[in-house]
């Protein structure tokens, strides 16, 4: 099970999620970009995840929507800044329920021998508005996000060490 850390400091405008996987930094970083993947993880397991778009370049923007089963619909969007790499990605977040308050996210995946750490750092405008979002069930969101991401690396990993690789 994936060893997950969500700190918050009192007024402090930011939100650090820690995790650990037992998968490679190439398949966090797949998890993060290919929308195929990311519906498959990403959001609350009460929300269907679209991918409208994501262009994984730098100044590129991606824009997704969750829908519950009510008929609500929950748009969140953003730029990338730099092109994302396995290495990690920069990207501004804004949801589009509190318009203007845009959000900038570092996500690094390093590796640690069998393991991977994505390290989400998440800065607010103010600490008011990382607290509005905490508020919105923001801890059991995460928590859920990343039980169904580790599910999926699991698969995957499995996945990959089943194919025999071909000699060239």
């Amino acid at each position: 099970m994936a060893i997950t850390q969500i700190t918050a400091e009192p007024a402090v405008p930011q939100l650090i999620v820690t995790s650990e996987f037992a998968a490679p930094q190439d398949l966090l970083f797949r998890a993060y970009t290919d929308p195929e993947l990311l519906v498959q993880w990403l959001g609350p397991r009460g929300l269907a995840l679209t991918v409208d778009h994501i262009d994984t370049r730098h100044a590129g923007t991606w824009r997704y929507i969750g829908s519950d089963a009510d008929g609500g619909k929950y748009t969140f969007r953003g730029v990338f800044h730099g092109t994302p790499s396995p290495d990690g990605i920069i990207q501004t977040l804004e949801f589009d329920g509190m318009p203007g308050q845009v959000c900038l996210q570092t996500i690094t995946f390093t590796e640690l021998g069998d393991t991977t750490m994505v390290t989400q750092n998440t800065v607010y405008q103010s600490a008011q508005h990382r607290d509005q979002a905490l508020r919105f069930d923001m801890a059991e969101d995460i928590n859920d996000s990343i039980e169904r991401l580790e599910q999926l690396l699991t698969r995957l990993v499995q996945e990959r060490t089943a194919t025999p690789i071909q000699p060239a």
